[in-house]
Parts: structure tokens; C-alpha cells; sequence
């Protein structure tokens, strides 16, 4: 009878001891970090979600991802139950910024942290306690990357103004999701810097596609019908987008030359009549860009942007915090900027901004893999 208590009190604490750290069966020691990721049929988050695996198995870190497919609510279970087997740090690429408060509190009720990342959480999420962080990008960059990009081309090809104003810029703007922190960011600093560069901006045609390709071509095929020869360049905010846009203008032959669409015959880098702008950097798009197709688009870190929440997830599992500690080469902000959340002086500590970055005829050789 004593031997079968002692077994069974040996049993009961071993449980216990792998629950604490983690929930994970086999090794108690491993370090296990949750990750909650909104959609991989984003190419971009596809792309962050396989870094952060990588970063996993490099580490010897457990990671238990869950993909919610867009589903606000299908992410908060999956978060509910993460934390219900003892998973106590997370990396977590919202599907809205709205419910990152109560993520975080239901997190910091368990002890933990997370590292909100891509998606924006709200000032109120970061205040909820010291281990919740941003590690994501200033969306207004990507803007502002675009319209520097954009006026660099009509400055250098004033001929391609279908309109004959030389001041004026004839746009179609395709759109992610209204309201989203990256669509109302992004755009507002792209069509601001167009006209801050002196230029009148109309806006010829504009909707969301909801940053999805299909959805995109759909919308171009459309406006081509109504306004062909009426505009000078589509901008989006995202490459997946921009990238169905230039499959429209292709099978509409919107091209320098509608019998050859291989040839730029008017010299400004691209076969079609237009130049498309994106945003996120994606292979896909750096490849189109490679086949003259695209024209630009600005490099939204997947790599660096889940780096970044990697580290600062085991930095919490394992040190128990990250304050102050630089995370994927990046050093936590000391002032202000002018976008949410990082505009809060009480939370800018918490801030990790990733760099956005121009990719251009110029350069795009530099970012294909």
C-alpha cells in the first residue's frame, strides 16, 4: 500500500511539473510558445507563419500554431484553449485590432505575455501588463514608400499622364479591408504623399478586394470596361491585390504592345500601359516584378516581423520578461511616432518596429530568394 501512494504522489507531482511549464507531454524542460495566426491564404501571413516554424525547430521550442482562418471568434477558442493546456506566451497575428485588449487580459490572467505582431493591437491591449508588445511595422511607412516611388515614376515619365496635366495623378485604389489598421494607414500616407509632392490626385475608381487576388481581378476587369485609357496607375494595398490587378490588365492587354505583351516599348520598366504599386514583398510579387509585370512594391518584413515576435516570446518563457531587451535586431522605441499604438508615450517601451523598404526596378534582385 505504501509503495502504490508513493507512485501515485510521484505520478501527481510529475503532472503537475509538466503543466507548469507548458502543458506539453515528453520533456518538462522544453519551452512551448503558442502562436495565433489569422490566415495563412495570405501569402504574407504564409509566409510569417513558416518563418516562425523555422524559428521553432532552430530554437527546440514546441510551437503550437493555430490558423483561424479570418474567424475572430474561432481565434479567441483557439486561444482559450491553448491557455487552458498551460501555454502561457504567445505570439499572435490578430484577425482584428479591436479584440486585442481581451486577448491580453485573458492571457495576463494566466501569468503570461504575448508579442501582438502584423496587426496592430490596441493602446489598451499593451497596457494590460509589461509582457505585451508590438512587433510589426508603421503601416504609414508603406504608404509613404509608395507615393515617393509613384512620384519618382510620373517625374521621370510625365508622358504616361493620360490626362495631359502634368500635375495631376489619375488613380484606381484597390483596397484590403475597410477599416483595418494597414488599409486606413497605408492609404491615407500614400494618396497624402502624392499630394504633398504637389500633385492633384483623382480618384478614377476605388473599392476593397479584402487583400485577396481573386477578388481584385475581379474588381479590374470591371473598371477596365468603364475606364479604359481614363487612368495612369493602380496602387494597392497589398501585393496578392496588385497582383490581381495585373493579371486583369494582362488578359485585357493593357500592354505597351497588346500583340506582344513580353515588350516594354515605351521604357519605364514594365510591359503595361500602367504601373501597379503594391505592398509586402512577397516572391510572387518580386517574380512579377522580374517579368516586367509589376512595377514596384515596398518589403513588409515577414521574416523580420516574426523574428522579432519570436524572440520576444522566448525571451518571456524563458527570462521571464523582454523590457528593454533588443529582440530580431530590433531595439523597443524611446519616442512616439505618429500611428496607434506606438503613439502612446506609456507604451512605446513595448514598441518593436520593423523597417519597411523599397523594392524597385532598381533593387528587386536583391530580395528574390
Amino acid at each position: 500500500m505504501k509503495r502504490i501512494f508513493v507512485l501515485m504522489l510521484a505520478l501527481v507531482l510529475a503532472g503537475g511539473f509538466v503543466f507548469a511549464n507548458g502543458g506539453q507531454e515528453g520533456d518538462s524542460d522544453k519551452v512551448v510558445i503558442g502562436a495565433l495566426i489569422r490566415n495563412t491564404d495570405e501569402q504574407f501571413v504564409a509566409d510569417y507563419a513558416a518563418n516562425l516554424k523555422l524559428l521553432a525547430e532552430n530554437a527546440g521550442v514546441t510551437l503550437k500554431l493555430q490558423d483561424s482562418r479570418g474567424d475572430m471568434a474561432m481565434q479567441l477558442d483557439q486561444m482559450n484553449t491553448l491557455l487552458s493546456q498551460g501555454v502561457k506566451y504567445f505570439v499572435i497575428v490578430s484577425n482584428t485590432t479591436e479584440a486585442t485588449a481581451d486577448m491580453a487580459k485573458a492571457i495576463n490572467a494566466k501569468g503570461g505575455g504575448a508579442a501582438f505582431s502584423n496587426i496592430q493591437p490596441s493602446v489598451d491591449a499593451l497596457k494590460v501588463g509589461p509582457n505585451f508588445y508590438l512587433a510589426s511595422s508603421p503601416e504609414s511607412v508603406a504608404g509613404q514608400i509608395q507615393a515617393k516611388i509613384l512620384v519618382d515614376y510620373f517625374k521621370a515619365h510625365p508622358e504616361k499622364m493620360k490626362n495631359g496635366d502634368p500635375d495631376a495623378i489619375d488613380a484606381i485604389c484597390i483596397y484590403g479591408q475597410l477599416g483595418h489598421p494597414a488599409q486606413v494607414y497605408r492609404t491615407n500616407a500614400v494618396l497624402g504623399g502624392i499630394k504633398d509632392a504637389g500633385y492633384k490626385l483623382n480618384i478614377v475608381a476605388e473599392d476593397t478586394a479584402n487583400w485577396k487576388p481573386d477578388e481584385a481581378q475581379q474588381k479590374m476587369d470591371t473598371w477596365l470596361s468603364a475606364y479604359s485609357g481614363q487612368f495612369d496607375v493602380v496602387i494597392a494595398n497589398n501585393d496578392g491585390m496588385a497582383l490581381g490587378a495585373v493579371e486583369s490588365l494582362l488578359t485585357h492587354k493593357y500592354t505597351d504592345d497588346p500583340n506582344d505583351p513580353t515588350v516594354d516599348l515605351d521604357g519605364d520598366g514594365i510591359v503595361l500601359s500602367v504601373p501597379v504599386v503594391g505592398v509586402d514583398a512577397t516572391q510572387v510579387a518580386v517574380t512579377s516584378m522580374a517579368e516586367k509585370k509589376l512595377y514596384a512594391t515596398v518589403l513588409q518584413d515577414a521574416k523580420g516581423q516574426s523574428q522579432t515576435a519570436f524572440d520576444l516570446a522566448y525571451m518571456m518563457a524563458t527570462e521571464g520578461s523582454a523590457t528593454g531587451k533588443p529582440a530580431g535586431g530590433i531595439t523597443p522605441l524611446t519616442s512616439p511616432i505618429a500611428e496607434s499604438p506606438a503613439d502612446d508615450p506609456a507604451v512605446i517601451g513595448q514598441c518593436y518596429l520593423v523597417p519597411f523598404k523599397a523594392v524597385t526596378m532598381d533593387n528587386y534582385k536583391d530580395f528574390l530568394e
